[in-house]
This record gives C-alpha cells, structure tokens and sequence, in this order.
C-alpha cells in the first residue's frame, strides 16, 4: 500500500514542478494506484479490528468454563484437574465448541469479511459471572433501602382498664367500709292509743321497728408492679430509637400484668385480690343455652346484687361463639358478618379481654371496682446494679404502685357459659 501511495505522490510532484494538470495517462496512474491503496487499507483495517476484538476479550475475566465444561485457549494441553481454571473469559469464548464451529461455517479463512452484516454467535453459558445477589461479587456495592419502620409483635388490648374507677392514694395502705347488712326491717306502723301500755287488750303502743345493719373495714394494700431490662451504653448511644422502643414495651408490659391482677390476683403474696378471687361476687350457673344463661344472669345482678350493670365482659373466644349463634334457619340471631355498630348483649355493652380465661363472663356494675394509683408507671435507669457500672451496663427498670378492690362485690357476677 505504501508503495502505491509513493507512485501516485510522486507523479502529483511532477505534475506541480512543471505547474500543470495531469495528463490523461497519468491521471489513469494515479487512480489506480488509490484504487490499489484503498483495497490494501480495508483489508488491514479488517485485519486490525480482529485482533483488537481479541485483546478486549482476552483481557476480560478468568477462571470460568464454557457450557460443555471445557476451558478456552490451551485447554486440549491442560491436565482434566485444572481444565477451566485460570481461563479468562474472553479465552473460553473464542476456544468453545460451539464458536469454533460458528467460525467454521462463516468465515473457513479464519477472517470475518467486511461485507458480512448482522452478525449473531451463539451463546455461551457460563458458570462464574459477577452477580449482584452474590456478597463477594458486585452484591457487595448494594446498600439495603432501609425505611426506618418498625413493627412490635402486639399486645392484648386491654379493655378492661376502662372500666373501673380510678382513684389516687398516698398511702401504702387504702382502706374502705363495706356495707355486709342493710336495713331491712322497715314496716307499716300505726298509731300509739295508750300513753302508758299496760299489756290489755287493744291496745296500741306505736312503737317503731328498729333497723339493723353492719359494715367491715377492708384493707386494699398497695403493690409494687415492675419489670426490667439491661442495655449497654454503647447501645443506647448509637442506636436513638432503642431507647424509646424499650421505654414503651416496658410500659405495655406494666398495664397488662394490672390487668391481669385485676381479674385474676388471688391475693397471695405480692398478688392483688382480682374479681374472680373476691368473695361473696354473684354467680350465674349455666341454663339450657349461653343466650338464656346471659339474660339470667342480668336478673340475678338485678334481684341479688341490687345492682345496674355497665357492661359485659367476655374472652374473644366466648364472644365469637355468641355472635356465630343461628336459628334453625341459620339465621345469626346477632346482626352477622355485615353488622355494624358497637357490640351489645341484650342491651349492655360489651368488651373482650384475653386476660378474662374462656369458659365465663362477667356482668357487672365496674364504677364498683376501684384502682387506687400510688405511683403511676415511671421509667428509671441506674448503672449500680451490681458490677455493671465497670462493664458500662444500664439497667432500665419499669414500676407501677396501685392498689384495687371492689367496694361492693355483690354488683359482679361471673356467667357460667357452659
């Protein structure tokens, strides 16, 4: 090619000394030799971008087999135990069965021609690629989006806090006077016709029935409901949230143990006196059916206790068997899956507590339960819990001091639901 191009120079030189045009011959020269120039130029530039198509393949990665599990390059050569190690990928393109026979078939001189177009290989598949899901590979550049949400497990709702009176004390001791006789004796009376009775006959002293009744003095102490947790500093420093959700867990944790000592403290120990562990409450026993034993049981609240009722009282489970009862038609006597409005028994109000056990309801008149707060629900943290000042350990405590009772067990009445 140089040397064509070094004729069609030198004739153009001649041609400038002499200050003239080409000459018909030697303008058929020169076009000819650029023709000549031309086709070598292309034929090179083919040959140039083989092989730098080669070099950027040959330098991508290594170690990595083809689909039939033989490796590029030299791997006739290498022993079975490291074919396909160490192999980049671009030598294990080119060395694959399947592009060995693709270059077979479109280009036997071992040159893809210029005029060729459209080019498309066949795959080859394989087995070490950089992957975003792998840690060591380009997963290792993916950060998480992390949204800064957080979901507590739950807890029960605690309906029946809302139900009695509270009250506060100052003291570690309450106490209240229970009326256990009333007067009952009240009757017709006429009027005195003897200023002096003497015993005869016909006559009429006056005189008035006397009333008795009596009271007792209850004692309701005050207890201690706490719990704790430990946390290292470090934590709490670097992780602001932690704080705040320890806090409030504690706190839940407080209010459904008072609950719980509200329906089921058995008075021992440290344990408060709950409803169902309080003498002399009401009980419905069990009638034909849960819908007629209900109704009873407001009668007996009623007669017995002398008493209005507020609201029932119901474990989920026992209320879901309530709503799902059916005629023999199979009509819920209740308003059904599309009812709306809040829940009733026969014209009371009702709530669920998983702290109530299954089996029984309550019916009565709550502003008859009274919680006395001596402290509410305080958070306090301390690092003298034994060694943890020297091993920067915090213990984070939770307490709550009340103190519960009913001034009148008669308006509460356990429902026997079976």
């Amino acid at each position: 090619m140089l040397k064509a191009l070094a004729d069609a120079r030198a004739i153009c030189d001649l041609a400038e000394k002499e200050k003239r045009d080409f000459t018909d011959d030697e303008r058929k020269q020169v076009d000819a030799l650029m023709a000549e120039a031309k086709k070598l130029k292309g034929e090179i530039k083919v040959l140039e971008g083989d092989a730098a198509l080669k070099a950027m393949i040959l330098e991508l990665g290594a170690g990595i087999e083809d689909a039939g599990g033989q490796p590029a390059g030299s791997a006739a050569t290498q022993p079975a135990a490291q074919r396909g190690k160490g192999l980049s990928i671009g030598e294990q393109f080119v060395a694959s069965p399947a592009i060995r026979e693709w270059m077979k078939r479109i280009a036997p001189s071992g040159v893809i021609p210029e005029s060729m177009k459209g080019l498309s290989s066949p795959p080859v598949e394989y087995k070490q690629l950089i992957s975003g899901a792998d840690v060591t590979s380009a997963g290792a550049f993916v950060n998480p989006d992390y949204t800064g949400i957080y979901e507590p497990l739950g807890r029960f709702p605690l309906n029946v806090l809302g139900l009695v009176a509270r009250r506060t004390t100052t003291s570690d001791l309450v106490e209240f006077v229970r009326q256990t006789r009333q007067v009952t004796e009240a009757a017709p009376t006429p009027e005195a016709n003897v200023k002096y009775p003497s015993g005869a006959t016909g006559e009429i002293t006056g005189t008035k029935p006397q009333g008795h009744m009596n009271f007792e003095r209850v004692t309701a102490p005050v207890r201690t409901i706490a719990v704790y947790v430990g946390a290292t500093k470090r934590a709490l420093a670097d992780a602001s949230q932690i704080r705040g959700i320890i806090d409030q867990e504690l706190r839940d944790d407080l209010q459904e143990e008072l609950e719980n000592q509200i329906i089921n403290g058995n008075g021992v120990g440290e344990n408060m006196t709950g409803v169902l562990n309080t003498a002399n409450i009401l009980v419905q026993a069990f009638a034909a059916n849960v819908l007629q034993t209900t109704r009873q049981a407001i009668t007996t609240l009623e007669v017995a206790g002398r008493s209005t009722p507020t609201a029932w009282v119901f474990n989920p489970v026992d209320w879901e068997t309530i709503e799902l009862t059916q005629d023999a038609n199979l009509r819920y006597y209740f308003a059904g899956p599309f009812g709306l409005g809040p829940r009733t028994l026969w014209g009371y109000p009702v709530v669920t507590s998983q702290t109530l056990p299954p089996g029984a309801a309550l019916i009565a008149d709550w502003r008859k339960a009274v919680l006395w707060d001596r402290e509410q629900a305080s958070i306090s943290v301390t690092d003298s819990h034994d060694d943890w000042f020297i091993r920067n350990l915090i213990a984070i405590l939770a307490e709550l001091r009340a103190a519960f009772g009913l001034i009148r067990p008669s308006a509460f009445c356990q429902v026997l639901l079976a």
